[in-house]
Formats: C-alpha cells, structure tokens, sequence
C-alpha cells in the first residue's frame, strides 16, 4: 500500500467546555497500542453500536486496519488528552472511501467518559471537512434503529436518515458534501 505521508498539519488542539484540552490528530501506525487500550476500554454497549455486533476483543488486524492508514484512502482522526501515562485516545472517527471514489463510509466512537463532552462533534467536523477537501462529495454510515443518540447527533450534523427495508434493524445515515455547509 502506498503510505502518504503523515499529515501533521491537520492536528488541532481543543479546549472542552469542562476545561480540559484535547488534541484531534490523524491517527498514527504507532498508535496501535493506545488504539487497543481504548478499544478494550469501551464499553459491551458502545462497541455494539460502533460494530453492530459483539466484540470481545479488539483483535491484532482490527488495530493494524484502523492504525496502518494511506490518509488518502482511508482517514482518521484521534482525539487524544494528555495523562501523566502519555497520550490516551479518548475518541476516533474514520472514512473510508468506497470503490466509487465519490463517497465514504464513516465511523465513530467515543470512549464512554468521554460522552457528551464535544469530541464527537469536534471529530466530525474535522472528518467532513477533510472529506470535502478531498473532493468527496457524499458521507455515509449505518446506524442501529436503537442508537437513538447517534441518530440524533447525525440529524444535528446535517446527515439524511434513511431506513433500510431489507434491514430495519439498521439505518443509513448520508451526507451531501459538496456544496453543503
């Protein structure tokens, strides 16, 4: 695979509204310890709303998938806070664009502490806008029926709620990107 180079120029540094600073930065091949660590962090609940399915343990290729990224291809952001241990991945939202090369689907979880604090929205805009400047033009996901906060946060972010009627379990979530705020 070809590795662009590491895009360091997209790192920003957030205050939260609790006072606490954040970093949003693309995710690193040598986050894959600190990947895991949040991953087995998340709660049974969380991980089945990111995954739509349970999953015990992050196994080595999930980490490998979602730390070894081209940011070309395949983009993600971290949100890391400062702790005495080092950076602790805290939240990640990721794309990865579809074989049409005009579209992407979408991920993302925040650490359940973490929750209602800001990252989500602040992660997203970073993703959508790094979509966008790539000259993708729609974002997509599939949202559980029952996640009814991801469907509201998505609502909130401007993305169309579609259901799937060979799957009602299961909504599409779309945004629009070009030419839309």
């Amino acid at each position: 695979m070809h590795m662009a180079e590491y895009p360091a120029a997209l790192a920003r540094d957030y205050r939260l509204a609790d006072g606490r600073t954040v970093t949003i930065r693309p995710i690193r091949a040598g986050d894959a310890v600190r990947e895991a660590e949040f991953l087995r962090g998340l709660s049974w609940e969380t991980l089945y709303f990111r995954f739509h399915k349970f999953v015990a343990a992050p196994s080595e290729k999930l980490v490998h998938f979602f730390t070894d990224i081209d940011y070309e291809r395949h983009m993600a952001f971290v949100c890391v806070h400062a702790t005495e241990r080092g950076e602790e991945i805290v939240g990640e939202a990721r794309y990865v664009v579809n074989p049409d090369d005009v579209s992407c689907d979408f991920g993302i979880v925040i650490a359940d502490a973490w929750q209602k604090t800001g990252i989500a929205g602040l992660l997203m805009h970073r993703l959508i806008a790094t979509a966008r400047e790539r000259g993708l033009q729609r974002m997509e996901g599939l949202v559980l029926s029952g996640n009814a906060r991801m469907l509201r946060f998505a609502r909130a972010l401007g993305f169309e709620i579609r259901s799937m009627p060979e799957d009602p379990a299961t909504k599409v979530i779309v945004k629009q990107l070009a030419n839309s705020p």
